[in-house]
């Protein structure tokens, strides 16, 4: 398995992300890691992009949308995203932020492929809530400020038999999407967009996970219909869920990475950001 990392802005060249894999047992399901080559400008390094060498300093900054800090450590963040699981990931990264929703018809926006379609979607999620930012005046406020203000935006697809997968949108077709993982598998294909407010430059990536599910019985099914949240993830697919996580026989790449935000490629992306502001 593979994932590749767009980085724009800057000056830098293309960050290439090629990944090999190692198992670790966590009791109820064996996740693989990624070790992951990064090929950016200024040449070729290697890192393990899970380690505990990704607990940057930046978890000391104080991230919100109404601290004043000193100019050389000062960073305000925003989540441009309605997701809960992203809302939850971010915070357990250890930070405070604002949230901002896109508001963005995404049917709008078509790709074959699933990878280019996450990453476009992404950008247009920051292209909307930039221009949200300018009518409603917070612009101009983060443009006077003396704080780095980055923005983070994100998409996800699940891609199961080659089809990619967004929101269902009605319960027959949340059913038949459950009902195709039952035994199977899926791939998310996740993107991260890193924006700096200021002065506009880009940073961005994908990854890639890979589910695998026992046998998902009807009455689970039933269950997770009636709730109504599969209505509100990419595929219907919620293998956070205490009905469904007891059914996930393994996961190729991290929990994170399937819940819409990999913390990996999020924290490296704001430590490249914040380096080139």
């Amino acid at each position: 398995m593979s994932a590749y990392g767009e980085s724009q802005g800057g000056g830098t060249g293309a960050m290439t992300l090629s990944t090999s894999q190692k198992n670790v047992d966590l009791g109820w399901t064996k996740i693989r890691t990624l070790d992951s080559s990064v090929e950016g400008g200024g040449g070729k390094k290697t890192e393990n992009l899970l380690s505990e060498n990704l607990s940057f300093p930046l978890r000391c900054f104080l991230v919100s949308g109404s601290s004043t800090m000193a100019a050389s450590s000062a960073l305000r963040l925003i989540l441009g995203s309605s997701s809960a699981s992203r809302r939850q990931i971010l915070s357990e990264m250890g930070y405070q932020f604002t949230l901002l929703s896109a508001d963005i018809d995404e049917k709008e926006i078509r790709m074959e492929k699933p990878e280019e379609l996450v990453v476009a979607l992404a950008h247009a999620k920051a292209d909307a809530i930039l221009e949200k930012m300018t009518k409603n005046g917070m612009m101009q406020e983060i443009v006077d400020s003396q704080e780095t203000t980055l923005l983070i935006t994100a998409d996800q697809v699940v891609v199961h038999d080659g089809v990619i997968r967004e929101k269902p949108t009605t319960p027959e077709e949340a059913r038949k999407f459950i009902q195709g993982y039952s035994q199977s598998h899926a791939a998310t294909i996740g993107s991260v967009l890193v924006t700096d407010v200021k002065n506009g430059s880009r940073r961005g990536g994908w990854d890639k996970s890979e589910v695998y599910f026992h046998k998902i019985p009807d009455e689970v099914i039933d269950s997770l219909i009636e709730e109504g949240n599969v209505f509100y993830v990419a595929g219907g697919l919620l293998v956070e869920h205490p009905l469904t996580s007891p059914l996930v026989e393994s996961i190729v790449g991290t929990m994170d990475s399937v819940m819409g935000l990999p913390k990996a490629l999020t924290e490296k992306l704001i430590k490249d950001s914040l380096q080139e502001s």
